[in-house]
């Protein structure tokens, strides 16, 4: 890389201004700074520059042993030595302090090139230090807009370096031909050769670090991403399963508050007649006996669709294959008629023709009715309710009225207002839940069912 005569590797490039390289950049990459190196990569350096180091000592070495004449290696008899070595040792640092390095390897480079330019510019180790300093520069270098003007300055300054060797090799009178006439001079051929070896060694030392960067940037891209999908799985996930929990508390609140309300019921009715009509009290306990049984049919009902991802598993639970009847709009009059009593007498409307709902929509009407007769009968005076099912032309209605207030007694955890509002919420419907202006208390759900046949 040396300007002198005899030398063809001399390292230069006439390359292009780096800053229209950097131009086929995306702007956004401007804003993209590379993670600094591990401590084990600057070990690596470390290693890398010192092995470097006693290579470029070992090979000052063996120019002077092959030179056919005496070379001067400098004071002492050892400065070629120390040149070649001294250049190599810049890498230790190369990736923690990319941009100082190149200019420190640079020049330690024009020194040695200056000083011996057969030993210290014409080593292989050498020249192969500054192409290793131009390519972690353009692959590590944080701030782009510094790397673009060190680059450029380093460029400028070796092309600069170059034109002087070549203008002292012509004064000089140092470069001769073979004496076979060529297409071109010596001397033209001379400069053509050693421009085109830099402009070869500079060009693709600065690309192959751009591409380094480029792949370094895309990675990271690619890790964050990987994060932010990671992450919003792991959301995802928190989601489902607190919409799980949710769907199953009010699945639970719907089977077990009808259920236990109803043998709450009979249990005091049974204790109050049990003396003076036994006969009352038997009917009370046949109801809880019912009651009891139906509950536990729909509690397995319930394990058995949460397990429903392992059939396998019923068995093992001591769960039936053998379902009960599942909750949906056609239980509508069995729900009703179980509700009525003594104390309450329930009615049951339908309007419109029947059509086929969508499951969700039909667990759902039935689990509403059920939810709000057992809150008429736990936290109402009403002596009637009345039930009425609504087939509209684009959306299936239900209402359930009754004629009471609310009892001085507590009126309970309002859960399974809360659990009516989010089933209906959850399929697009509209909720309405409140006293009447007239007296008693009104559940009104609205569901639309075309789009959820669609």
């Amino acid at each position: 890389m040396s300007p002198s005569p005899g030398s063809t590797d001399t390292g230069l490039s006439s390359a292009p201004s780096p800053v229209t390289l950097e131009s086929a950049e995306p702007a956004r990459t401007s804003v993209w700074r590379r993670p600094r190196p591990s401590q084990r990569a600057q070990r690596t350096d470390i290693a890398i520059g010192i092995a470097l180091a006693v290579a470029g000592a070992f090979a000052a070495e063996l120019m002077r042993s092959a030179s056919p004449q005496p070379l001067d290696m400098g004071a002492g008899g050892i400065e070629g030595y120390f040149l070649s070595a001294a250049v190599p040792l810049t890498l230790c640092f190369r990736r923690r302090f990319p941009l100082a390095t190149l200019l420190a390897t640079s020049v330690m480079f024009f020194i040695a090139g200056e000083r011996l330019p057969l030993i210290g510019g014409a080593n292989i180790v050498t020249q192969v230090t500054l192409f290793m300093a131009i390519y972690t520069a353009a692959a590590w270098a944080q701030d782009r807009k510094r790397f673009q003007i060190t680059i450029i300055f380093v460029v400028v300054s070796m092309f600069i370096w170059l034109a002087f060797g070549f203008v002292r090799a012509l004064r000089a009178d140092e470069i001769t031909g073979s004496g076979v006439d060529g297409l071109l001079s010596p001397y033209v051929a001379y400069v053509v050769h050693n421009i085109g070896i830099n402009i070869a060694y500079f060009v693709g030392s600065w690309l192959w670090g751009l591409t380094a960067w480029r792949t370094a940037r895309q990675h990271d891209e690619l890790l964050r991403q990987a994060q932010e999908l990671a992450e919003q799985q792991q959301g995802n996930a928190r989601r489902a399963v607190i919409d799980e929990r949710l769907r199953i508390s009010r699945e639970l609140h719907d089977v077990v508050a009808h259920h236990i309300s109803s043998i709450g019921v009979q249990a005091g009715g049974a204790r109050r007649v049990m003396d003076t009509n036994p006969e009352a009290a038997k009917g009370a306990l046949s109801v809880i006996e019912e009651s009891s049984r139906t509950a536990v049919n729909e509690m397995r009902q319930l394990l058995g669709m949460l397990r429903a991802a392992d059939p396998d598993l019923d068995e093992e639970v001591g769960v039936s294959a053998v379902r009960a009847p599942q909750a949906n709009v056609d239980r509508l009059p069995a729900l009703v008629a179980d509700a009525s009593n003594e104390q309450l007498s329930v009615g049951y409307h339908q309007i419109g023709t029947t059509q086929k709902l969508p499951e969700t929509v039909s667990v759902s009407v039935y689990r509403i009715v059920q939810e709000a007769l057992t809150n008429v009968r736990r936290h109402s005076t009403a002596r009637t309710a009345n039930v009425t099912l609504r087939y509209l032309e684009d959306a299936v209605e239900i209402e359930v009225i009754d004629d009471g207030r609310p009892k001085h007694a507590p009126v309970g955890s309002r859960l399974g207002h809360v659990g009516i509002r989010e089933r209906v919420a959850l399929l697009g419907g509209e909720s309405e839940i409140g006293p009447r202006s007239v007296g008693g208390f009104r559940v009104r759900a609205r569901f639309p069912v075309k789009e959820q046949q669609l």
